[in-house]
């Protein structure tokens, strides 16, 4: 049964439990006052980025916007950096279950981001206990046991500084509606964390810190400084309390980066370089046209063609406003009982590390414990200081053409299998509940996952050509995905396996590409 929390406020899925210390009467009025004031813009700005989309299907291409050109010219910076974030050599990432937030807290990095995006498949159980561990965190309560080894957790005495990802502005939370309406992911999950958090953080020498991902432009990133004045204003802080990270993970966004900070300058700290996204978003949003046929996954790296543009051009506009430049993700996790695999793993982060520190950012993200130690002894010695906002970049010019520029290399049936596999694998265990995922040696997300099925998606739409000569036309890719299936079927056979591989085809093989696999796939969780 529904559960009414007030007029109009209602609970639609079982409140039980410790849940009912987070879902309380005064912080869902907190969520939806923010639904009620700002829902309407959301919806507008969703429909705004497909009117976008049309706009470049039909030839337009992303762009610096004549409209702001006052903003990137003008002499301005960002508000000043609260004290525990003006280090922030090595980030880890990770979902909000107990024992993970408790290691990552513990594991040496400088910051950890607990992530209700792209690494939490969004259960009302994962949602809500998350919010649950994270008001521990904060009231000096967070203890774990494990119930199969008897293993207690604590929280050690130098946690790392704590900041939250709320949901993307295109999630919803079905089991709180307000009004008849499904209020925002994004909402529900920075509201009741600022809601319960907010003062505690600040009591304890910190504050309400937010990594906010999927922007794709900067009237995205006003909505949100709007929400985070309204919050403050509401929960009695002064304006600029709340600090947060923009991912730029999108290439909309990747042209409007002066512009996002501006609009953000008395809320923002920095920029991170989201590569994944990234590349998920160029074939996305670019990828219905030959001239931008994308090459296996693997050949996409950083450092060349439009992420190296990317990654420059952030450092460059971050450092001439005051703000943080963050590295991207090592997705590498430790190869256990393979030590010639273990070293080329860690050596593939060290070097990855090194061309970060070297080109000038101010961090870097890990997505394992063990991987701490590697990315901070490369920034430790690269980046002596706590951070490199003195690496200007002055004499740098990256225009539109570099930062379009596509990555050389092939599309071969290796690429397209590992999609299949990679693709089909992290569906199932979004489904199944689980965000973040050890599949092949990477520890994956849901970026990966939507790099995959664009990909062939896009192979198949163009009939791109394989480096065999043959074209992946839409029977060949059910002749490799059939085999593919039919060696996951031995190793991980389940109804959700066949879920997974349903929902995949259908996306894979649709005329029209969809926005996000985490849409239809909320509906099975």
């Amino acid at each position: 049964m529904p559960l009414d929390i007030a007029a109009n406020i209602q609970v639609t899925a079982p409140v039980e439990g410790r849940a009912a210390e987070v879902l309380t009467p005064e912080a869902l009025a907190f969520v939806a006052d923010l639904h009620r004031r700002f829902d309407a813009r959301r919806r507008q700005l969703l429909e705004a980025r497909q009117a976008r989309q049309a706009r470049f299907d039909a030839g337009e291409l992303p762009d610096f916007l004549d409209e702001t050109a006052s903003i990137r010219s003008a002499d301005w910076t960002i508000a000043a950096i609260p004290s525990d974030l003006l280090d922030r050599r090595v980030e880890i990432t990770g979902p909000v279950d107990r024992k993970m937030i408790i290691n990552a807290l513990n594991c040496g990095a400088k910051v950890f981001m607990a992530d209700f995006e792209d690494a939490t498949a969004p259960t009302w159980a994962n949602v809500v206990e998350g919010q649950i561990n994270l008001k521990d965190r904060w009231q000096g309560e967070l203890t774990h046991v494990d119930a199969k080894s008897g293993k207690a957790y604590a929280m050690g005495p130098t946690p790392a500084v704590l900041k939250i990802r709320p949901r993307g502005w295109h999630l919803m939370e079905r089991h709180l509606e307000v009004d008849g309406q499904a209020v925002a992911g994004a909402l529900f999950d920075f509201g009741l964390y600022a809601f319960h958090n907010a003062k505690a953080a600040i009591a304890k020498g910190s504050g309400p810190y937010f990594y906010l991902p999927k922007l794709e432009s900067h009237l995205e990133a006003r909505l949100w400084n709007d929400v985070f004045v309204h919050a403050q204003e509401m929960l009695g802080l002064p304006v600029g309390t709340i600090k947060a990270t923009v991912l730029i993970e999108t290439i909309p966004a990747a042209f409007e980066m002066d512009e996002i900070l501006y609009e953000l300058k008395d809320h923002i700290v920095g920029l991170n370089c989201g590569r994944w996204d990234y590349i998920f978003s160029f074939i996305k949003r670019l990828g219905r046209r030959e001239a931008f046929l994308t090459p296996d996954r693997s050949a996409m790296v950083m450092g060349k063609a439009f992420l190296g543009a990317y990654s420059l051009k952030l450092i460059q506009t971050c450092h001439r406003r005051g703000a943080f430049a963050m590295g991207g993700m090592a997705a590498q996790i430790p190869v256990k009982g393979d030590e010639a695999a273990n070293d080329a793993a860690f050596a593939k982060v060290r070097a990855d590390k090194e061309r970060e520190a070297g080109a000038g950012h101010d961090g870097t993200w890990v997505a394992h414990p063990d991987l701490v130690p590697v990315a901070m002894e490369v920034f430790n010695r690269l980046m002596p200081t706590p951070n490199q906002l003195d690496r200007k970049l002055d004499d740098l010019s990256i225009t539109q053409a570099q930062m379009l520029e596509l990555h050389e290399g092939s599309r071969t049936e290796a690429g397209v299998r590992e999609n299949i596999r990679v693709g089909v694998r992290y569906t199932q265990a979004w489904i199944e509940g689980r965000g973040a995922v050890p599949l092949y040696n990477l520890m994956e997300d849901a970026a990966t996952a939507e790099i995959c099925r664009t990909q062939l998606w896009q192979w198949v739409r163009l009939g791109a050509a394989l480096d065999d000569g043959r074209v992946l036309s839409s029977e060949l890719f059910v002749s490799l995905f059939s085999q593919e299936m039919s060696d996951l079927r031995r190793e991980f056979a389940s109804p959700r396996l066949e879920e997974a591989a349903h929902i995949f085809t259908r996306m894979v093989l649709s005329d029209d590409l969809e926005e996000f696999l985490t849409i239809p796939a909320y509906e099975l969780l």
